[in-house]
């Protein structure tokens, strides 16, 4: 695959992992992992899935008949262990759960067991990614800048949003926070925590899904500033200038990917 298409995989990634992580609520809560989600990011991972039992296995083989195995439940254990072990420990037989044996291993599975949870998420979302091609030349850099100029000639959002989407992850933009936040515009920027919840946003680039304008603002605002917050309402209402507009904005992302 191009550059382009692993970058795009790798977003698509670690949305799926931040889908299901959202998902894990207190333990008394109730709810339950989005299994869905962690099912397609394991689909893109080197795990094979397979059935035993009742159980959803996602398997993945190490030396001899070790194997690191995840379970698809609610707490999404993974072990380093047998699919015969995991089976007894997770899904017993009657027959198997006399053995004092087995009892010990149903009721303890510290030995065996790997990571739980967002552990086990994360574990999952780094061997996807370590899959993936993610160097690059300039030639790439630039295709996206051409891609993204090219849709936003053609009033085409689909093609604005995927590549300013491409841009903020190489160049590690955030969505804003609550402060920064303004409706039917995509937004995405560099964000700096501070000191007593305030934070600093920018540069940040400004998409209207109404109107098809793209704007660049090249300095870094804060959080506690309502004068700048409301300069940048007026910026991307079009009344006021951004520091740069248009097709210029992917030359802006193009540079600042490069450098």
């Amino acid at each position: 695959m191009s550059f382009k298409e692993n970058l795009l995989t790798k977003i698509k990634i670690d949305r799926l992992a931040a889908k299901v992580m959202a998902s894990f609520g207190p333990a008394e809560s109730g709810s339950k992992v989005d299994k869905d989600a962690m099912r397609s990011l394991l689909d893109m991972s080197p795990y094979q899935h397979q059935k035993a039992r009742d159980l959803d296995l996602y398997v993945e083989p190490l030396d001899g008949e070790q194997k690191q195995i995840l379970v698809l439940d609610n707490e999404l254990p993974i072990y380093r262990t047998t699919i015969e072990d995991v089976t007894i420990r997770k899904s017993p037989l009657i027959k198997e759960m006399v053995k004092i044996r087995n009892i010990i291993k149903i009721l303890k599975d510290t030995d065996v067991k790997l990571s739980r949870k967002e552990e086990s998420v994360k574990a999952v979302q780094k061997e996807c990614i370590d899959q993936l091609d993610l160097s690059f030349n300039a030639s790439d850099i630039d295709e996206i800048a051409r891609d993204g100029q090219a849709a936003l000639e053609r009033d085409y959002p689909d093609g604005i949003i995927e590549s300013l989407e491409l841009f903020a992850e190489l160049l590690d933009y955030r969505p804003p926070t609550k402060a920064f936040q303004l409706s039917r515009h995509i937004i995405y920027g560099a964000l700096t925590p501070k000191a007593g919840d305030e934070v600093l946003f920018g540069p940040m680039v400004i998409y209207s899904q109404i109107h098809g304008r793209l704007r660049l603002i090249d300095e870094q605002i804060s959080s506690f500033d309502k004068a700048k917050i409301e300069l940048i309402q007026q910026i991307a209402a079009g009344k006021e200038k951004a520091a740069v507009e248009g097709a210029d904005v992917f030359e802006y992302l193009k540079k600042a990917a490069l450098t």
